[in-house]
């Protein structure tokens, strides 16, 4: 047992990052911790790079984005030494694990820059997800149901405890489901229509494990999907911080989804909270959003700003020698 304070190694702030390659962005994340605190943001680095966008004919991650994978991720490499970061953990989501080249792209990397990435399955990004969470919002919360949306899958995961009684991932990413339903732009009525009767196909299959794990007692959306559809909903913006309490409910949802269907990207870009890149994919993840509110009866949802990169964080200071 430690008697003598910062002179333990467990109690010392180490900063640590986190460099995670999903399907939309490339980010890395800065932070400085210890076990049993709060990881405080000390830097951060991210590129749009879209490697979902950048598949050729027969599924594979094309040469010009691995590049660009490569050279963020030397710049990251620069950033933490400069920053004095001691660990950087490497991940990689849906867009790597589901290429006809992902293994090759893992070698190139490794190749030019010593790295090795760690690709998580959607179960596992689901349960680090489901950390985050339970620790922002802590135990009073009771079971807690956590809901995610990214570019290439989407994660649900719910519990009592730090470790979900159940987490399912599903191909239904809101950058994934633009491609591959919709067309135009606004999107035709027939392309909404299919969108949405594959979608509710999809997750109506997966409620009955999520059911029967029990009711929640609070149910907490992760993505930025999410963050951007409770933004434009009306709550409250960045600047208001992260402790700002933001909320979506199903009403909103609801109406928001039929709006947005009628808009160019353009137009989704001038509405609060709304990015340029995240503009083209608003649609489909709005439909994602709804039909998980609507076939898991979830009435409101709260918005958290941990996720996926801070469940991994969290999930590796726990992992420090006493």
């Amino acid at each position: 047992m430690c008697t003598t304070g910062g002179a333990c190694g467990y109690l010392l702030t180490m900063r640590l990052g986190v460099l995670d390659i999903g399907s939309n962005t490339v980010h890395l994340l800065l932070v400085d911790a210890h076990y049993g605190a709060a990881p405080i943001p000390a830097s951060k680095l991210k590129m749009p790079l879209r490697l979902a966008e950048h598949l050729t004919s027969d599924g594979r991650i094309d040469d010009a984005a691995v590049e660009e994978l490569i050279g963020f991720i030397r710049q990251g490499q620069q950033l933490s030494e400069d920053k004095g970061a001691t660990e950087v953990i490497v991940f990689a989501t849906s867009a790597i694990r589901e290429a006809g080249n992902g293994e090759d792209v893992l070698r190139r990397v490794q190749e030019a820059t010593g790295i090795s990435i760690e690709v998580l399955t959607g179960e596992a990004e689901a349960r680090m997800t489901f950390l985050a969470a339970r620790r922002w919002f802590g135990w009073s919360t009771g079971r807690l149901l956590v809901v995610d949306i990214g570019g290439g899958s989407l994660e649900l995961a719910s519990g009592v405890d730090e470790e979900p009684d159940v987490a399912v991932s599903l191909p239904l990413g809101a950058g994934r489901l633009t491609r591959s339903h919709l067309a135009g732009d606004p999107p035709t009525s027939d392309s909404l229509r299919a969108l949405r009767r594959y979608v509710r196909a999809e997750i109506a299959a997966a409620t009955g494990r999520i059911m029967r794990a029990g009711a929640p007692s609070m149910v907490a959306a992760t993505s930025k999907t999410f963050r951007q559809l409770a933004r434009i909903a009306g709550a409250a913006p960045s600047t208001e911080g992260m402790y700002a309490r933001r909320t979506l409910s199903i009403t909103d949802l609801q109406s928001l989804v039929n709006k947005l269907g009628g808009m160019t990207a353009a137009e989704r870009t001038k509405l609060p909270g709304v990015s340029t890149g995240r503009a083209g994919q608003l649609v489909a993840g709005a439909v994602v959003a709804e039909a998980v509110m609507d076939l898991l009866d979830i009435k409101e949802l709260v918005i958290c700003p941990w996720a996926l990169r801070e469940g991994v964080i969290l999930h590796r200071l726990d992992r420090l020698p006493e």
